[in-house]
């Protein structure tokens, strides 16, 4: 699987949701998407301009406590309140800049929607990235806030973005505790930033 093209993708769709004015969960990733490729396309930013504006979008429309909450599982609830708006600050941080570089690299892929699922005030949107050689399965799980749908979790071929973090983070936390895990997730974050 092309990581570069999973990660691009899950960029474009974890942007806000207002736009879609309370329509569908795919209405609005439809919607954001457009938003972001003309985003991309637009000549007249820099390349700081355009990051920051690209940051902005992930931050309005990813439902970042909730996945935080998930990514930390049961050491959400051992955290204390200060810790865990350090560590929803930190990752909020961490996925912006993971992501942003890898998004200039958009190479024009399709992405196709093939169904959706809502549930009272959860949905799940299946999409995939069609390229001229494979068709990579991307599924968003989105909740309704207030009248905006978020993103508060994308599945990548079966696998979570929420379950990879969480698996990495528990080991680090059992080990140097939350004060470790924030060395390492500051120190990522720097590193991404200078990219």
């Amino acid at each position: 699987m092309n990581k570069l093209i999973a990660s691009i993708l899950c960029v474009l769709l974890l942007l806000p949701a207002s736009a879609a004015m309370a329509g569908t969960p795919t209405d609005t990733v439809t919607k954001t998407v457009d938003g972001v490729l003309a985003l991309l396309k637009d000549g007249s930013l820099s390349k700081h301009q355009r990051r920051d504006k690209m940051r902005a979008l992930i931050n309005d429309g990813f439902d970042f406590r909730a996945m935080s909450q998930r990514t930390l599982a049961t050491n959400w609830k051992k955290a204390t309140h200060e810790q865990q708006d350090r560590f929803v600050k930190l990752f909020a941080q961490l996925i912006q800049n993971s992501y942003v570089g890898k998004i200039e690299a958009y190479t024009d892929e399709t992405v196709k929607y093939a169904n959706e699922s809502v549930k009272d005030k959860r949905a799940v949107v299946d999409t995939f990235i069609v390229t001229k050689t494979i068709r990579i399965p991307i599924n968003y799980k989105m909740v309704l806030r207030g009248s905006e749908w978020k993103v508060y979790d994308v599945v990548i071929e079966e696998v979570s973005m929420v379950s990879s973090y969480r698996s990495s983070y528990r080991s680090i936390v059992k080990k140097e505790g939350f004060d470790g895990l924030f060395v390492k997730m500051e120190a990522k974050i720097k590193q991404l930033t200078a990219s």
